[in-house]
């Protein structure tokens, strides 16, 4: 009798473990799949010269591309600053500068996925941005803050700038921290 129950509890075990295992590599294989997706609307949206949502049911479309090549990171950024737009890339706060034009261009992410490199930014580190028209434009950092969310005000300035903003701290075990990440850089 004990051993029938022993057996019926690791078969509910390794039931139970696998269920949790393939949630867990679905949601990887999800990002993985959604990454390419956006490249391809990336792809299509300069070639083409109009917006792509990267499938059919997206809230959201490539605005822009994102480059920190000495961080080794190459992301698309969306249109939006939603929670569902964040999950799949940093997006572009509608209000901001597009990019290379005077005012700040900001970009919000996760500190824990696409904008976890920014902890290891330095001054002086430099950015590429491209627009949907395939124009790049550098941006150099010339200032890293920790901001409170609630004073988070960029001043518009008549220089072409770059935001980068993201939660912080960045190993906080809580989602909304009350504290802001902000990377800024300027035009070259």
């Amino acid at each position: 009798m004990k051993s029938r129950l022993t057996l019926l509890l690791i078969a509910l075990f390794v039931v139970g473990g696998s269920l949790l295992c393939s949630g867990g590599g679905w949601i990887h294989v999800k990002a993985l799949l959604a990454q390419v997706l956006l490249r391809q609307a990336w792809e299509q949206t300069l070639t083409q010269g109009t917006t792509f949502k990267p499938w059919p049911w997206a809230d959201t479309w490539p605005v822009a591309r994102l480059r920190a090549p000495e961080y080794g990171q190459d992301l698309i950024v969306l249109a939006g600053q939603a929670g569902a737009t964040l999950a799949f890339g940093p997006g572009m706060l509608a209000e901001s500068a597009r990019p290379g034009k005077p005012g700040t261009c900001v970009l919000a992410g996760h500190r824990d996925t696409s904008f976890s490199f920014l902890q290891q930014v330095q001054p002086g580190d430099v950015f590429v941005l491209e627009d949907r028209n395939g124009d790049q434009w550098k941006y150099r950092v010339s200032s890293i803050t920790v901001r409170l969310a609630e004073n988070l005000y960029l001043e518009q300035l008549p220089i072409a700038r770059l935001a980068l903003i993201t939660c912080y701290p960045f190993h906080a075990l809580r989602p909304g921290t009350p504290q802001r990440y902000v990377v800024l850089a300027e035009r070259e």
